[in-house]
């Protein structure tokens, strides 16, 4: 009989120590980012942890309804269709449109276009700033898949030999962040694949000179160059092209800027 009562209080003197420590402030700590460095899976969906991202979304500011910027000039050859704001700042030459078509508004040198310049230069300064976790990568990064995250490149970069999967894991928030030191190349019929809720609007290259894209390329993503950005004919861009100092130079382009 003992026994039988004495099994009754462990469990409920179990339980009165299980509330006080609960009410002790202790929580679930969160669950980190989804970039390869946390060596990790995404939790299934419906999971009651809180998601931080492997890297933080870039602000654009009021440079985000732009699809295209330039610093020097705006150059087009032949019918490019440009989904987005196009604007340039100092300069004052932009040319071929048409017989290129504008869904957006031209802002040539005056308060918006001055106003969005100096938002990119302090989005490129916090992208190429980023130091949380780099993760490093170097020459061709063609025919891989690559995770969310801040990936770090200390001289040029390429998409040359096979397409390139950026996954994010189920998740629509992730954001991937590149960093090139120098310049940036994507070669003719070479693609950027998106998967598993990957989102053009959170694809961010910081480049450090310039970025060519070959013939026929199929991009997603923001280019954010210090320099100049020259897509060669039927390149297809889902993205923004924004370069602080030089010209955006574009060839029967398809340029949309992302939705949100």
């Amino acid at each position: 009989m003992e026994k039988q009562q004495l099994k009754p209080m462990l469990l409920a003197g179990l339980l009165t120590a299980l509330v006080a420590a609960c009410s002790s402030g202790t929580s679930t700590p969160a669950v980190p980012g989804l970039g390869p460095a946390f060596g990790r899976s995404a939790p299934l969906s419906g999971s009651a942890f809180p998601i931080r991202p492997a890297t933080e979304f870039v602000d654009l500011r009021s440079a985000a309804p732009f699809a295209i910027l330039a610093g020097s000039t705006v150059t087009n050859t032949g019918p490019t269709k440009v989904v987005g704001n196009v604007g340039l700042s100092p300069g004052s030459s932009i040319t071929g449109f048409p017989p290129g078509v504008i869904h957006g508004h031209l802002y040539i040198d005056d308060l918006i276009a001055r106003r969005a310049k100096l938002d990119l230069t302090t989005a490129y300064n916090d992208a190429m700033g980023r130091t949380l976790n780099p993760i490093k990568v170097a020459g061709n990064i063609g025919g891989r898949t690559l995770y969310p995250g801040l990936y770090k490149s200390t001289s040029s970069l390429s998409i040359s030999s096979g397409d390139l999967t950026l996954d994010a894991r189920g998740h629509s928030g992730a954001v991937f962040l590149f960093q090139i030191a120098s310049k940036f190349t994507m070669t003719t019929g070479r693609s950027v694949i998106l998967t598993n809720g990957a989102r053009a609007r959170n694809v961010f290259w910081a480049v450090g000179t310039s970025a060519t894209f070959g013939t026929g390329c199929s991009f997603y993503g923001n280019i954010l160059a210090h320099q100049s950005i020259s897509m060669a004919t039927g390149t297809v861009m889902v993205g923004r092209a924004l370069a602080r100092v030089g010209a955006v130079t574009m060839q029967r382009n398809t340029i949309v800027k992302p939705g949100r």
